[in-house]
């Protein structure tokens, strides 16, 4: 249900297409603080370091133009180097690539049925206020956004113009976390849209905020043990939670989660075609030489193939996603 002030700025919170579902509540409430080292478990071998995160995501486009329009001067964006057919974008103030534009012409839009892949790439602000801004002034322009609140943070989703899933999000600090055992408690409640208006100030937008970052990835699979196997027990993940309905959620350093994955997009579901609109591959940064070397061989002793050059290492998952590993 929509509520009064988000009525007034014509946001919509439950518009997004998704197959999330919701978990109750009442076992949050019920739970353990989520304290470090009580939640999340660890591979047996290879496990990622504490300090990991997040890179560039690189997307494939149909038409650069119209992408730059949206993630520019829409998302606000700054574009930090500009070439033939492909562009990098940061936040302001902020020289760290966080998405490269790739254009393909020609190509499809992203399914949004039946293909494994992008789920959707997860933009992480700095607080709650940048949240509630960026609610604000997409609801001053008329645009229409999904919403929910997954207890370990506060979540709003759209679509590209391609039609590739993008999340934004803020965080709750890390000591209202709860837990259930070893898991983290993540869940799809209606997110208070007003509570997070009444921290937006004055409203404004000038972009997205220096401190900004990609939070996390999320993946459609066709297994999750399989996935597991692939992204815990080779890349070195954690595993956050894994009774999320159809989902499995990993992370490392005690963050929530890195990577989500899911079979939501149904049995027979195929990779998504290098004629479609999609993720061409997303990036794990390591604190050091020796980690990437260290990930990278746990890997291959899994039986994956991983392409080594110059400090980085690419490999890809059982369903034809990339994923680059190198030093942050």
């Amino acid at each position: 249900m929509r509520t009064e002030e988000a009525q007034k700025r014509g946001v919509d919170d439950g518009c997004y297409d998704t197959y999330i579902m919701d978990m109750n509540t009442s076992t949050y409430q019920s739970g353990e603080p989520a304290t470090p080292g009580s939640y999340g478990e660890a591979p047996a071998g290879f496990r990622l370091p504490d300090d990991t995160r997040l890179g560039r995501v690189r997307l494939r486009v149909s038409d650069l133009t119209r992408s730059l329009s949206f993630y520019e001067e829409f998302l606000g964006f700054r574009v930090l180097r500009k070439g033939e057919g492909f562009a990098e974008l940061g936040a302001r103030d902020d020289d760290r690539v966080l998405v490269e534009l790739n254009e393909q012409r020609g190509i499809s839009a992203a399914a949004q049925r039946g293909r494994l892949g992008l789920y959707h790439f997860a933009i992480l602000l700095p607080d709650r206020g940048s949240l509630g801004r960026f609610i604000f002034y997409a609801g001053k322009l008329g645009v229409r956004l999904g919403s929910a609140d997954h207890l370990v943070s506060e979540a709003l989703y759209l679509r590209d113009p391609d039609g590739l899933g993008i999340e934004i999000y803020a965080d709750r600090p890390r000591d209202t976390w709860r837990r259930v055992g070893r898991e983290i408690l993540m869940a799809a409640d209606p997110l208070d849209l007003q509570g997070l208006l009444s921290e937006a100030g004055d409203g404004n937008w000038p972009g997205m905020p220096a401190g900004t970052v990609i939070g996390h990835a999320h993946l459609h699979v066709g297994d999750l043990q399989q996935a597991r196997t692939f992204y815990s027990d080779a890349v070195g993940f954690d595993v956050m939670t894994a009774s999320y309905p159809g989902a499995l959620f990993l992370g490392a350093g005690g963050y929530h989660h890195h990577l989500g994955t899911n079979v939501w997009a149904g049995d027979g579901a195929r990779p998504t075609r290098a004629d479609e609109a999609g993720l061409i591959e997303w990036t794990i940064e390591l604190p050091d030489r020796a980690s990437v070397a260290a990930a990278a061989d746990s890997i291959s002793a899994a039986g994956y193939a991983v392409t080594r050059a110059n400090d980085e290492a690419v490999t890809t998952d059982p369903w034809g996603t990339a994923v680059r590993l190198r030093i942050s």
